[in-house]
Protein backbone atom coordinates (compact mmCIF):
# COMPACT_ATOMS: atom_id res chain seq x y z
CA UNK A 1 0.00 0.00 0.00
CA UNK A 2 1.47 3.40 -0.94
CA UNK A 3 1.77 6.19 1.65
CA UNK A 4 -1.10 8.24 0.22
CA UNK A 5 -3.49 5.29 0.29
CA UNK A 6 -2.34 4.31 3.77
CA UNK A 7 -3.10 7.84 5.01
CA UNK A 8 -6.57 7.71 3.46
CA UNK A 9 -7.31 4.70 5.64
CA UNK A 10 -6.35 6.47 8.87
CA UNK A 11 -8.08 9.08 10.96
CA UNK A 12 -6.92 12.68 10.91
CA UNK A 13 -5.51 13.54 14.34
CA UNK A 14 -5.21 17.27 15.03
CA UNK A 15 -3.09 18.93 17.70
CA UNK A 16 -3.90 22.61 18.24
CA UNK A 17 -1.39 25.05 19.69
CA UNK A 18 -0.77 28.79 19.86
CA UNK A 19 2.92 29.42 19.12
CA UNK A 20 2.73 32.57 21.31
CA UNK A 21 1.91 30.38 24.31
CA UNK A 22 3.28 26.96 23.38
CA UNK A 23 6.99 27.81 23.53
CA UNK A 24 6.88 30.55 26.16
CA UNK A 25 9.09 29.70 29.15
CA UNK A 26 8.42 32.90 31.15
CA UNK A 27 6.73 32.06 34.45
CA UNK A 28 6.01 35.35 36.21
CA UNK A 29 2.66 35.91 34.43
CA UNK A 30 1.73 39.49 35.29
CA UNK A 31 -1.93 40.23 34.45
CA UNK A 32 -2.04 42.53 31.40
CA UNK A 33 1.76 42.11 31.18
CA UNK A 34 3.74 43.29 28.18
CA UNK A 35 5.74 40.99 25.94
CA UNK A 36 8.88 42.08 27.81
CA UNK A 37 7.32 41.12 31.15
CA UNK A 38 5.53 37.90 30.26
CA UNK A 39 7.37 36.75 27.17
CA UNK A 40 6.16 35.10 23.99
CA UNK A 41 6.81 31.77 22.35
CA UNK A 42 8.47 31.76 18.96
CA UNK A 43 8.23 29.68 15.81
CA UNK A 44 11.76 28.51 16.61
CA UNK A 45 10.64 27.07 19.95
CA UNK A 46 8.60 24.46 18.11
CA UNK A 47 11.71 22.42 17.48
CA UNK A 48 12.39 18.77 16.71
CA UNK A 49 11.80 17.45 20.25
CA UNK A 50 8.58 19.48 20.51
CA UNK A 51 7.29 18.05 17.26
CA UNK A 52 8.32 14.55 18.35
CA UNK A 53 6.25 15.01 21.49
CA UNK A 54 3.30 16.19 19.45
CA UNK A 55 3.64 13.27 17.04
CA UNK A 56 3.77 10.86 19.97
CA UNK A 57 0.09 11.71 20.52
CA UNK A 58 -0.81 10.08 17.22
CA UNK A 59 -0.92 13.50 15.56
CA UNK A 60 -1.14 13.82 11.78
CA UNK A 61 -1.91 17.56 11.52
CA UNK A 62 -0.70 20.46 13.68
CA UNK A 63 -3.01 23.48 13.83
CA UNK A 64 -0.81 26.52 14.44
CA UNK A 65 -3.29 29.07 15.81
CA UNK A 66 -2.60 32.80 15.60
CA UNK A 67 0.05 32.71 12.88
CA UNK A 68 -1.30 35.51 10.68
CA UNK A 69 -0.55 39.09 11.77
CA UNK A 70 -3.26 40.54 13.99
CA UNK A 71 -3.95 43.78 15.86
CA UNK A 72 -1.73 44.23 18.92
CA UNK A 73 -0.43 46.81 21.41
CA UNK A 74 3.17 45.78 20.80
CA UNK A 75 5.24 47.97 18.52
CA UNK A 76 8.42 47.06 16.65
CA UNK A 77 10.88 49.82 15.87
CA UNK A 78 12.44 50.20 12.42
CA UNK A 79 9.49 48.42 10.82
CA UNK A 80 5.98 49.28 9.66
CA UNK A 81 4.65 47.30 12.61
CA UNK A 82 3.37 50.04 14.89
CA UNK A 83 1.05 49.29 17.79
CA UNK A 84 -2.66 49.52 17.10
CA UNK A 85 -5.00 51.80 19.02
CA UNK A 86 -5.74 50.36 22.46
CA UNK A 87 -9.44 51.13 22.15
CA UNK A 88 -9.86 48.57 19.38
CA UNK A 89 -7.53 45.80 20.59
CA UNK A 90 -8.51 43.09 23.05
CA UNK A 91 -5.67 42.44 25.47
CA UNK A 92 -2.01 43.38 25.19
CA UNK A 93 -1.20 40.78 22.56
CA UNK A 94 -4.50 41.10 20.72
CA UNK A 95 -6.93 38.55 19.35
CA UNK A 96 -5.59 36.22 16.64
CA UNK A 97 -8.99 36.64 15.01
CA UNK A 98 -8.61 40.39 14.44
CA UNK A 99 -6.33 40.08 11.40
CA UNK A 100 -4.47 43.22 10.42
CA UNK A 101 -2.53 41.82 7.46
CA UNK A 102 -3.57 38.61 5.70
CA UNK A 103 -0.18 38.40 3.96
CA UNK A 104 2.02 38.62 7.05
CA UNK A 105 2.78 36.60 10.18
CA UNK A 106 2.68 37.73 13.79
CA UNK A 107 6.01 39.46 14.57
CA UNK A 108 5.78 38.35 18.22
CA UNK A 109 6.55 34.83 17.00
CA UNK A 110 9.87 35.65 15.35
CA UNK A 111 13.34 35.75 16.86
CA UNK A 112 14.34 38.22 14.14
CA UNK A 113 11.28 40.26 13.28
CA UNK A 114 12.48 41.20 9.81
CA UNK A 115 12.87 37.49 9.01
CA UNK A 116 9.50 36.51 10.49
CA UNK A 117 8.13 34.95 7.30
CA UNK A 118 11.32 32.99 6.79
CA UNK A 119 11.07 31.64 10.34
CA UNK A 120 7.50 30.50 9.71
CA UNK A 121 8.54 28.81 6.49
CA UNK A 122 11.27 27.01 8.45
CA UNK A 123 8.61 25.80 10.90
CA UNK A 124 6.58 24.41 7.99
CA UNK A 125 9.66 22.57 6.74
CA UNK A 126 10.44 21.17 10.23
CA UNK A 127 6.88 20.01 10.64
CA UNK A 128 6.82 18.32 7.26
CA UNK A 129 10.17 16.68 7.97
CA UNK A 130 8.53 14.96 10.96
CA UNK A 131 5.78 13.56 8.74
CA UNK A 132 3.22 16.05 10.06
CA UNK A 133 0.96 18.39 8.11
CA UNK A 134 0.31 22.08 8.79
CA UNK A 135 -3.06 23.75 9.40
CA UNK A 136 -3.49 27.49 9.96
CA UNK A 137 -6.49 29.70 10.58
CA UNK A 138 -8.38 31.36 7.76
CA UNK A 139 -10.47 34.24 9.13
CA UNK A 140 -12.83 35.25 6.32
CA UNK A 141 -15.68 37.07 8.06
CA UNK A 142 -13.94 40.09 9.57
CA UNK A 143 -10.68 42.01 9.89
CA UNK A 144 -9.11 44.28 12.51
CA UNK A 145 -10.42 47.84 12.65
CA UNK A 146 -7.02 49.13 11.56
CA UNK A 147 -6.44 46.57 8.83
CA UNK A 148 -3.64 47.52 6.45
CA UNK A 149 -1.38 45.16 4.56
CA UNK A 150 2.27 46.11 4.20
CA UNK A 151 3.26 42.62 3.06
CA UNK A 152 0.76 42.14 0.25
CA UNK A 153 2.14 41.25 -3.18
CA UNK A 154 2.50 43.99 -5.75
CA UNK A 155 -0.75 44.90 -7.45
CA UNK A 156 -3.01 43.63 -4.65
CA UNK A 157 -5.68 46.12 -3.52
CA UNK A 158 -6.17 46.49 0.22
CA UNK A 159 -9.56 45.85 1.78
CA UNK A 160 -11.67 48.99 1.64
CA UNK A 161 -9.52 50.63 -1.00
CA UNK A 162 -11.93 52.34 -3.40
CA UNK A 163 -15.06 51.75 -1.28
CA UNK A 164 -17.94 54.20 -1.51
CA UNK A 165 -18.19 55.13 2.18
CA UNK A 166 -21.36 57.19 1.66
CA UNK A 167 -23.65 54.17 1.33
CA UNK A 168 -24.47 51.47 3.90
CA UNK A 169 -24.21 48.71 1.31
CA UNK A 170 -22.81 48.37 -2.16
CA UNK A 171 -22.00 45.08 -3.87
CA UNK A 172 -18.77 46.74 -4.97
CA UNK A 173 -17.65 47.62 -1.41
CA UNK A 174 -15.44 45.48 0.80
CA UNK A 175 -17.03 46.78 4.01
CA UNK A 176 -20.45 47.83 5.34
CA UNK A 177 -20.82 51.42 6.58
CA UNK A 178 -22.97 53.53 8.88
CA UNK A 179 -23.03 56.75 6.81
CA UNK A 180 -22.87 60.00 8.73
CA UNK A 181 -22.05 58.32 12.06
CA UNK A 182 -18.72 57.99 13.86
CA UNK A 183 -17.80 54.76 15.65
CA UNK A 184 -18.47 54.80 19.40
CA UNK A 185 -16.05 52.39 21.07
CA UNK A 186 -17.54 50.61 24.12
CA UNK A 187 -15.92 50.80 27.54
CA UNK A 188 -14.47 47.74 29.26
CA UNK A 189 -16.41 46.17 32.11
CA UNK A 190 -15.28 47.20 35.58
CA UNK A 191 -14.22 43.64 36.49
CA UNK A 192 -11.70 43.57 33.63
CA UNK A 193 -9.53 46.09 35.52
CA UNK A 194 -7.65 47.26 32.45
CA UNK A 195 -4.41 49.14 33.23
CA UNK A 196 -4.41 50.59 29.73
CA UNK A 197 -5.99 53.89 30.70
CA UNK A 198 -3.17 56.03 29.36
CA UNK A 199 -3.05 54.13 26.10
CA UNK A 200 -6.81 54.37 25.77
CA UNK A 201 -6.65 58.14 26.05
CA UNK A 202 -5.49 58.10 22.44
CA UNK A 203 -8.89 58.41 20.83
CA UNK A 204 -9.74 56.08 17.99
CA UNK A 205 -11.54 57.81 15.13
CA UNK A 206 -13.51 55.91 12.50
CA UNK A 207 -15.69 58.06 10.30
CA UNK A 208 -17.99 56.85 9.00
CA UNK A 209 -18.30 53.84 11.27
CA UNK A 210 -17.97 50.40 9.71
CA UNK A 211 -20.21 47.49 10.67
CA UNK A 212 -18.80 45.25 13.41
CA UNK A 213 -17.70 41.66 12.74
CA UNK A 214 -20.59 39.90 14.47
CA UNK A 215 -23.17 41.57 12.20
CA UNK A 216 -23.70 44.75 14.23
CA UNK A 217 -24.76 47.31 11.63
CA UNK A 218 -24.60 50.23 14.04
CA UNK A 219 -22.04 52.81 15.09
CA UNK A 220 -22.39 51.61 18.70
CA UNK A 221 -21.25 47.99 19.19
CA UNK A 222 -21.45 46.66 22.74
CA UNK A 223 -18.59 45.49 24.93
CA UNK A 224 -19.61 41.86 24.30
CA UNK A 225 -19.61 42.39 20.54
CA UNK A 226 -16.57 41.83 18.35
CA UNK A 227 -16.01 45.59 18.43
CA UNK A 228 -12.35 45.23 17.49
CA UNK A 229 -13.29 43.86 14.07
CA UNK A 230 -14.99 45.00 10.87
CA UNK A 231 -17.45 42.84 8.92
CA UNK A 232 -16.41 41.96 5.36
CA UNK A 233 -18.92 42.25 2.52
CA UNK A 234 -19.42 39.10 0.43
CA UNK A 235 -22.29 40.61 -1.52
CA UNK A 236 -25.05 40.09 1.05
CA UNK A 237 -27.27 43.05 1.87
CA UNK A 238 -28.26 42.09 5.42
CA UNK A 239 -30.45 45.11 6.02
CA UNK A 240 -32.48 44.54 2.86
CA UNK A 241 -33.94 41.05 3.37
CA UNK A 242 -30.46 39.47 3.13
CA UNK A 243 -30.42 40.11 -0.60
CA UNK A 244 -27.57 38.35 -2.42
CA UNK A 245 -25.45 40.05 -5.06
CA UNK A 246 -23.09 37.33 -6.28
CA UNK A 247 -23.01 38.17 -9.99
CA UNK A 248 -20.56 39.54 -10.90
CA UNK A 249 -18.32 37.75 -8.38
CA UNK A 250 -17.70 40.13 -5.45
CA UNK A 251 -14.15 41.39 -5.16
CA UNK A 252 -13.89 40.09 -1.58
CA UNK A 253 -14.34 36.55 -2.97
CA UNK A 254 -11.38 36.82 -5.32
CA UNK A 255 -9.23 38.55 -2.71
CA UNK A 256 -9.88 35.72 -0.27
CA UNK A 257 -9.15 33.08 -2.88
CA UNK A 258 -5.81 34.73 -3.57
CA UNK A 259 -4.99 34.84 0.15
CA UNK A 260 -5.70 31.11 0.51
CA UNK A 261 -3.53 30.35 -2.53
CA UNK A 262 -0.74 32.52 -1.08
CA UNK A 263 -0.55 30.41 2.08
CA UNK A 264 -1.03 27.17 0.17
CA UNK A 265 2.00 28.03 -1.94
CA UNK A 266 4.02 28.38 1.27
CA UNK A 267 3.32 24.74 2.13
CA UNK A 268 0.21 24.96 4.29
CA UNK A 269 -1.82 21.72 4.11
CA UNK A 270 -5.16 22.84 5.46
CA UNK A 271 -7.25 25.68 6.86
CA UNK A 272 -9.46 25.91 9.92
CA UNK A 273 -12.07 28.39 8.72
CA UNK A 274 -13.26 30.73 11.44
CA UNK A 275 -17.02 31.28 11.84
CA UNK A 276 -17.73 29.59 8.50
CA UNK A 277 -21.49 30.04 8.86
CA UNK A 278 -21.17 33.84 8.86
CA UNK A 279 -19.88 33.76 5.28
CA UNK A 280 -22.22 32.87 2.38
CA UNK A 281 -22.49 29.18 1.58
CA UNK A 282 -22.07 30.01 -2.10
CA UNK A 283 -18.64 31.50 -1.42
CA UNK A 284 -17.37 28.26 0.13
CA UNK A 285 -18.78 26.19 -2.72
CA UNK A 286 -16.82 28.39 -5.10
CA UNK A 287 -13.55 29.03 -3.26
CA UNK A 288 -12.72 25.58 -1.87
CA UNK A 289 -12.65 23.86 -5.29
CA UNK A 290 -10.73 26.86 -6.66
CA UNK A 291 -7.96 26.52 -4.08
CA UNK A 292 -7.87 22.73 -4.36
CA UNK A 293 -6.96 23.15 -8.01
CA UNK A 294 -3.63 24.42 -6.67
CA UNK A 295 -3.24 21.63 -4.09
CA UNK A 296 -5.81 18.82 -4.28
CA UNK A 297 -4.88 17.34 -0.90
CA UNK A 298 -5.80 20.44 1.11
CA UNK A 299 -8.33 20.04 3.90
CA UNK A 300 -10.87 22.65 4.97
CA UNK A 301 -12.33 22.51 8.49
CA UNK A 302 -15.33 24.76 9.13
CA UNK A 303 -16.19 26.23 12.52
CA UNK A 304 -19.95 25.66 12.54
CA UNK A 305 -22.59 25.65 15.28
CA UNK A 306 -25.96 25.09 13.58
CA UNK A 307 -26.64 21.36 13.10
CA UNK A 308 -29.44 22.15 10.66
CA UNK A 309 -26.86 23.53 8.20
CA UNK A 310 -24.13 20.91 8.59
CA UNK A 311 -25.05 18.84 5.57
CA UNK A 312 -25.26 21.85 3.26
CA UNK A 313 -21.81 23.09 4.31
CA UNK A 314 -20.36 19.67 3.58
CA UNK A 315 -22.11 19.24 0.23
CA UNK A 316 -22.83 22.62 -1.35
CA UNK A 317 -20.09 24.32 0.69
CA UNK A 318 -17.51 21.62 -0.11
CA UNK A 319 -15.99 21.52 3.40
CA UNK A 320 -14.06 18.39 4.30
CA UNK A 321 -14.89 18.57 8.01
CA UNK A 322 -16.98 20.60 10.46
CA UNK A 323 -16.81 21.21 14.20
CA UNK A 324 -19.01 18.99 16.34
CA UNK A 325 -19.44 21.41 19.21
CA UNK A 326 -23.22 21.80 19.37
CA UNK A 327 -23.94 18.12 19.70
CA UNK A 328 -21.23 15.78 20.89
CA UNK A 329 -19.10 18.28 22.81
CA UNK A 330 -22.04 19.83 24.62
CA UNK A 331 -23.51 16.42 25.50
CA UNK A 332 -20.18 15.04 26.71
CA UNK A 333 -19.53 18.11 28.83
CA UNK A 334 -22.73 17.50 30.77
CA UNK A 335 -21.73 13.88 31.32
CA UNK A 336 -18.20 14.82 32.42
CA UNK A 337 -19.65 17.29 34.92
CA UNK A 338 -22.23 14.73 36.07
CA UNK A 339 -25.00 17.27 35.61
CA UNK A 340 -28.48 16.30 36.72
CA UNK A 341 -29.86 15.94 33.19
CA UNK A 342 -26.74 14.42 31.61
CA UNK A 343 -27.72 11.48 29.43
CA UNK A 344 -25.91 9.27 26.92
CA UNK A 345 -28.91 9.81 24.68
CA UNK A 346 -27.04 12.97 23.61
CA UNK A 347 -24.37 10.68 22.11
CA UNK A 348 -27.04 8.59 20.42
CA UNK A 349 -28.70 11.70 18.96
CA UNK A 350 -25.40 12.80 17.39
CA UNK A 351 -24.95 9.73 15.20
CA UNK A 352 -28.62 8.95 14.67
CA UNK A 353 -29.83 12.48 13.86
CA UNK A 354 -27.43 15.43 13.83
CA UNK A 355 -24.65 13.90 11.76
CA UNK A 356 -26.43 10.82 10.39
CA UNK A 357 -24.72 9.86 7.16
CA UNK A 358 -21.74 12.18 7.57
CA UNK A 359 -20.32 11.45 11.01
CA UNK A 360 -16.92 10.78 9.47
CA UNK A 361 -16.80 14.45 8.49
CA UNK A 362 -17.27 15.83 11.99
CA UNK A 363 -14.23 16.93 14.00
CA UNK A 364 -14.54 15.93 17.67
CA UNK A 365 -12.79 17.60 20.61
CA UNK A 366 -13.04 18.34 24.32
CA UNK A 367 -10.85 21.44 24.40
CA UNK A 368 -9.88 24.26 22.08
CA UNK A 369 -9.04 27.95 22.45
CA UNK A 370 -12.71 28.94 22.79
CA UNK A 371 -13.74 26.37 25.38
CA UNK A 372 -13.10 25.97 29.10
CA UNK A 373 -10.20 23.78 30.17
CA UNK A 374 -11.41 20.41 31.46
CA UNK A 375 -9.31 20.70 34.63
CA UNK A 376 -10.56 24.23 35.39
CA UNK A 377 -12.79 24.76 38.39
CA UNK A 378 -15.58 25.92 36.09
CA UNK A 379 -15.61 22.69 34.07
CA UNK A 380 -14.65 19.42 35.78
CA UNK A 381 -11.89 20.35 38.23
CA UNK A 382 -9.99 17.14 37.38
CA UNK A 383 -8.69 16.20 33.94
CA UNK A 384 -9.15 12.47 34.57
CA UNK A 385 -12.93 12.88 34.72
CA UNK A 386 -12.95 13.50 30.97
CA UNK A 387 -11.17 10.32 29.90
CA UNK A 388 -14.37 8.37 29.07
CA UNK A 389 -15.50 11.36 26.99
CA UNK A 390 -12.15 11.49 25.24
CA UNK A 391 -12.56 7.82 24.32
CA UNK A 392 -15.95 8.59 22.79
CA UNK A 393 -14.58 11.64 20.93
CA UNK A 394 -11.78 9.55 19.48
CA UNK A 395 -13.72 6.43 18.58
CA UNK A 396 -17.35 7.27 17.76
CA UNK A 397 -16.67 7.83 14.06
CA UNK A 398 -13.93 7.98 11.46
CA UNK A 399 -13.81 11.77 11.64
CA UNK A 400 -10.87 13.79 12.98
CA UNK A 401 -10.18 14.06 16.70
CA UNK A 402 -8.45 17.10 18.16
CA UNK A 403 -6.35 17.71 21.26
CA UNK A 404 -5.51 21.19 22.56
CA UNK A 405 -2.00 21.77 23.87
CA UNK A 406 -1.85 21.27 27.64
CA UNK A 407 -4.99 19.13 27.66
CA UNK A 408 -2.90 15.99 27.87
CA UNK A 409 -1.23 17.17 31.11
CA UNK A 410 -4.30 18.65 32.78
CA UNK A 411 -3.73 22.38 32.32
CA UNK A 412 -6.42 24.14 34.47
CA UNK A 413 -6.10 27.71 33.08
CA UNK A 414 -6.10 29.38 36.49
CA UNK A 415 -5.61 33.10 36.86
CA UNK A 416 -6.97 36.34 35.44
CA UNK A 417 -4.47 36.80 32.62
CA UNK A 418 -5.74 40.17 31.40
CA UNK A 419 -8.54 40.80 28.96
CA UNK A 420 -9.77 37.23 29.24
CA UNK A 421 -10.18 37.47 32.99
CA UNK A 422 -10.77 34.44 35.22
CA UNK A 423 -12.84 32.49 32.69
CA UNK A 424 -11.45 28.92 32.90
CA UNK A 425 -9.79 29.35 29.49
CA UNK A 426 -6.20 29.80 28.43
CA UNK A 427 -6.08 33.37 27.16
CA UNK A 428 -5.78 34.11 23.45
CA UNK A 429 -5.58 37.87 24.06
CA UNK A 430 -2.59 38.18 26.38
CA UNK A 431 1.08 37.34 26.78
CA UNK A 432 1.17 34.40 29.17
CA UNK A 433 2.99 31.27 30.20
CA UNK A 434 0.95 28.07 30.53
CA UNK A 435 2.20 26.54 33.80
CA UNK A 436 1.33 22.84 33.55
CA UNK A 437 2.28 22.74 29.87
CA UNK A 438 5.59 24.36 30.84
CA UNK A 439 6.30 21.35 33.06
CA UNK A 440 6.12 19.13 29.99
CA UNK A 441 8.15 21.68 28.04
CA UNK A 442 10.86 21.36 30.72
CA UNK A 443 13.01 24.30 29.70
CA UNK A 444 12.81 23.49 26.00
CA UNK A 445 13.60 19.78 26.28
CA UNK A 446 9.93 18.84 25.70
CA UNK A 447 10.38 15.61 27.62
CA UNK A 448 7.93 15.99 30.51
CA UNK A 449 10.76 16.18 33.01
CA UNK A 450 8.86 18.41 35.44
CA UNK A 451 5.51 16.63 35.30
CA UNK A 452 4.10 15.02 38.43
CA UNK A 453 3.22 11.34 38.66
CA UNK A 454 -0.48 11.90 37.96
CA UNK A 455 0.31 14.13 34.99
CA UNK A 456 2.62 11.55 33.50
CA UNK A 457 -0.10 8.93 33.84
CA UNK A 458 -2.61 11.27 32.19
CA UNK A 459 -0.34 12.00 29.26
CA UNK A 460 0.45 8.30 28.91
CA UNK A 461 -3.29 7.58 28.67
CA UNK A 462 -3.63 10.16 25.91
CA UNK A 463 -0.61 8.72 24.10
CA UNK A 464 -1.97 5.17 24.20
CA UNK A 465 -5.50 6.17 23.28
CA UNK A 466 -4.55 8.49 20.43
CA UNK A 467 -1.85 6.26 18.99
CA UNK A 468 -4.29 3.37 18.95
CA UNK A 469 -6.98 5.59 17.41
CA UNK A 470 -4.60 6.81 14.72
CA UNK A 471 -3.62 3.28 13.71
CA UNK A 472 -6.98 1.51 13.89
CA UNK A 473 -8.71 0.59 10.65
CA UNK A 474 -11.96 -0.08 12.51
CA UNK A 475 -11.98 3.43 13.96
CA UNK A 476 -11.11 5.06 10.64
CA UNK A 477 -13.41 3.13 8.32
CA UNK A 478 -15.34 0.59 10.36
CA UNK A 479 -19.05 0.11 10.78
CA UNK A 480 -20.90 1.03 13.97
CA UNK A 481 -23.20 -1.07 16.13
CA UNK A 482 -24.69 0.25 19.36
CA UNK A 483 -24.88 -2.11 22.33
CA UNK A 484 -28.48 -2.39 23.57
CA UNK A 485 -29.17 -1.34 27.15
CA UNK A 486 -28.76 -4.40 29.37
CA UNK A 487 -28.06 -5.41 32.94
CA UNK A 488 -27.90 -2.36 35.19
CA UNK A 489 -26.81 0.04 32.46
CA UNK A 490 -28.27 3.50 33.05
CA UNK A 491 -28.34 6.86 31.25
CA UNK A 492 -24.67 7.44 32.14
CA UNK A 493 -23.41 4.23 30.49
CA UNK A 494 -22.86 3.58 26.81
CA UNK A 495 -21.29 1.00 24.53
CA UNK A 496 -20.74 0.23 20.88
CA UNK A 497 -18.74 -1.94 18.49
CA UNK A 498 -16.63 -0.57 15.63
CA UNK A 499 -15.67 -3.26 13.16
CA UNK A 500 -14.27 -4.11 9.73
CA UNK A 501 -13.51 -7.43 8.10
CA UNK A 502 -10.13 -7.43 9.84
CA UNK A 503 -10.71 -5.74 13.21
CA UNK A 504 -13.41 -5.71 15.89
CA UNK A 505 -13.45 -3.24 18.79
CA UNK A 506 -15.75 -3.17 21.79
CA UNK A 507 -15.92 0.31 23.36
CA UNK A 508 -17.61 0.79 26.73
CA UNK A 509 -17.82 3.99 28.76
CA UNK A 510 -19.24 4.70 32.20
CA UNK A 511 -19.87 8.32 33.18
CA UNK A 512 -21.64 7.35 36.37
CA UNK A 513 -19.70 8.34 39.48
CA UNK A 514 -21.36 5.81 41.76
CA UNK A 515 -22.21 2.57 39.98
CA UNK A 516 -20.56 -0.09 37.88
CA UNK A 517 -21.70 -1.37 34.53
CA UNK A 518 -22.33 -5.06 35.10
CA UNK A 519 -23.89 -7.53 32.74
CA UNK A 520 -23.33 -9.38 29.52
CA UNK A 521 -22.90 -7.83 26.09
CA UNK A 522 -24.50 -9.91 23.34
CA UNK A 523 -22.53 -9.49 20.11
CA UNK A 524 -24.51 -10.43 16.96
CA UNK A 525 -23.22 -13.37 14.99
CA UNK A 526 -22.85 -11.24 11.85
CA UNK A 527 -20.26 -9.10 13.65
CA UNK A 528 -18.45 -12.08 15.13
CA UNK A 529 -18.13 -13.59 11.66
CA UNK A 530 -16.20 -10.54 10.47
CA UNK A 531 -13.04 -11.93 12.08
CA UNK A 532 -12.01 -15.58 12.03
CA UNK A 533 -10.46 -15.90 15.49
CA UNK A 534 -11.95 -16.03 18.95
CA UNK A 535 -9.26 -14.86 21.35
CA UNK A 536 -9.28 -11.41 22.93
CA UNK A 537 -6.53 -8.82 22.86
CA UNK A 538 -6.85 -6.09 25.46
CA UNK A 539 -5.62 -2.65 24.37
CA UNK A 540 -6.25 -0.14 27.15
CA UNK A 541 -7.17 -2.10 30.26
CA UNK A 542 -6.67 -5.33 32.19
CA UNK A 543 -10.12 -6.65 31.33
CA UNK A 544 -10.10 -9.96 29.42
CA UNK A 545 -12.84 -11.59 27.40
CA UNK A 546 -12.94 -15.30 28.13
CA UNK A 547 -16.26 -16.56 26.82
CA UNK A 548 -16.48 -14.97 23.38
CA UNK A 549 -17.17 -18.41 21.93
CA UNK A 550 -20.55 -18.43 23.63
CA UNK A 551 -21.33 -14.98 22.28
CA UNK A 552 -21.53 -13.60 25.81
CA UNK A 553 -19.11 -11.02 27.15
CA UNK A 554 -19.21 -10.26 30.89
CA UNK A 555 -18.35 -6.62 31.44
CA UNK A 556 -17.33 -4.58 34.47
CA UNK A 557 -16.55 -0.91 33.85
CA UNK A 558 -15.61 1.22 36.83
CA UNK A 559 -17.22 4.64 37.41
CA UNK A 560 -15.84 7.43 35.20
CA UNK A 561 -13.79 5.01 33.12
CA UNK A 562 -13.72 3.37 29.71
CA UNK A 563 -12.69 0.13 28.05
CA UNK A 564 -11.53 -0.48 24.50
CA UNK A 565 -11.25 -4.17 23.71
CA UNK A 566 -10.16 -5.87 20.52
CA UNK A 567 -11.70 -9.31 20.11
Amino acid sequence: MNDALAQENKKIMVYQLLPRLFGNQHQQNIPWGTIEQNGSGKFADINGPALDGIKELGTTHVWFTGVIAHATLTSYNDTDLAANNANVVKGRAGSPYAVRDYYDVDPDLAVEVKNRMGEFEELIRRTHAKGLKVIIDFVPNHVARQYRSYAKPAGVKDFGEGDDVHVAFSAANDFYYVPGKDLVVPSLKAEQHSPLGELQQQKYVESPAKATGNNVFSEKPGIDDWYETVKLNYGVDYENHIAQHFNPTPEVWTKMRDILVYWTDKGVDGFRCDMAEMVPLAFWGWVIPEVKKVKPGLIFIGEAYDPSTYKSYLTTGQFDYLYDKVGLYDGLKKLIRSEEHADVNDIRKVWQVESAGFGDQMLRFLENHDEERIASNGFAGRAELALPAMVVSATLSGGPVMTYFGQEVGEPARGAEGFGGEDNRTTIFDYWGVPEHQKWMNGGAFDGGQLGTAQKALRDYYVRLLQFTASSAALAKGEFWEIPVNGNMNKRMYGYVRYTATQRLLILVNFDRHYRMEGQVQIPERILQHKPFTHAEDKLSDLKINDIKENKIPVWVLPMSAQILEF
